[in-house]
């Protein structure tokens, strides 16, 4: 079970890294997101901070056990963020390579974040929506599960790379066990796994041994509930707040607040994309801001 020691730390973390004295800076809006600064207050926070926008429909008791705060960033840290995902002569975003095997992979100094969830989760999907500032970046996405067959690598600018997995359950590759475990344990610059997780569904026995494995080698990783858009609000909040109580007693590397987001209306991928960028420019020593 995580311990409260453990949740104060990301929390200090995380304030620090969004702390205010550094938000007095000049800095620009990419055009899709000055059109989101001009929404309507409440569309916004739908679009923006899903997590949050839901807070009004839980009772005290529940709301007391979702994280929804410990990173809070404000619309100006995002809109600069925004900026990091988009292509530009001097933000070069590119795909380098595909591999097989950790052997295979493209060496690199820069800090690594992963991609992994079940088959038909919507992965190919999400990392669409966050290249979509990034036009020049093909992401194949497919009718059929299992359609990822390779570790696909992605540069973004001098920021760090992602890196997209093969889907595990249906139509897995052959080779996923050694491929994806080897990546995992050892890949050295590797610094965030983001696991995704059908909101549909739920965490199903599939996600249980791929969190299992993250908990085994040690992992900080990150939950993200994808296609929030297909669930109605009330059967959306009943598997947040499952999905929250299995994060707070049964594991330890996991951030605490949950991520969920839609790669079909955009709703919480700012806030995401905001998360990686924060993880990714405390690590190198970047300034993004």
């Amino acid at each position: 079970m995580a311990t409260p020691s453990a949740r104060l730390a990301a929390r200090r973390f995380f304030e620090m890294s969004v702390a205010p004295g550094r938000l007095n800076r000049t800095y620009s809006t990419s055009h899709s997101f000055a059109k989101v600064l001009r929404l309507p207050k409440r569309q916004l926070m739908k679009l923006v901070y899903p997590l949050q926008e839901l807070e009004v429909y839980l009772d005290p008791d529940s709301r007391a056990d979702l994280h929804l705060r410990i990173f809070d960033p404000s619309l100006e840290e995002i809109a600069r963020a925004e900026n990091v995902f988009a292509a530009a002569p001097k933000n070069r975003i590119e795909y380098l390579s595909s591999a097989v095997h950790l052997s295979h992979a493209p060496g690199s100094s820069r800090p690594e974040v992963c991609f992994i969830g079940r088959s038909n989760v919507g992965k190919s999907s999400l990392i669409k929506a966050l290249f979509s500032l990034a036009p020049e970046v093909e992401i194949r996405i497919s009718k059929t599960p299992g359609h990822t067959k390779k570790m696909n690598f992605f540069k973004v600018g001098k920021y760090f790379v992602l890196v997209d997995m093969p889907g595990y359950g249906y139509r897995a590759p052959e080779d996923f066990v050694d491929m994806v475990e080897t990546y995992l344990k050892e890949r050295r610059n590797l610094k965030r796994t983001f696991l995704l997780v059908d909101s549909v569904v739920g965490i199903t026995e599939k996600d249980k041994i791929a969190i299992e494995m993250c908990e085994e080698f040690a992992l900080p990783y990150v939950m993200v509930l994808t296609k929030i858009d297909k669930s109605s609000k009330g059967h959306l909040l009943k598997q947040i707040l499952q999905i929250q109580k299995f994060v707070n007693t049964k594991t330890q590397g996991c951030f605490p607040q949950l991520f969920p987001v839609s790669a079909l209306t955009y709703s919480g991928i700012d806030l995401l994309k905001c998360f990686i960028v924060n993880i990714t420019a405390n690590l190198n020593g970047s300034n993004f801001r």
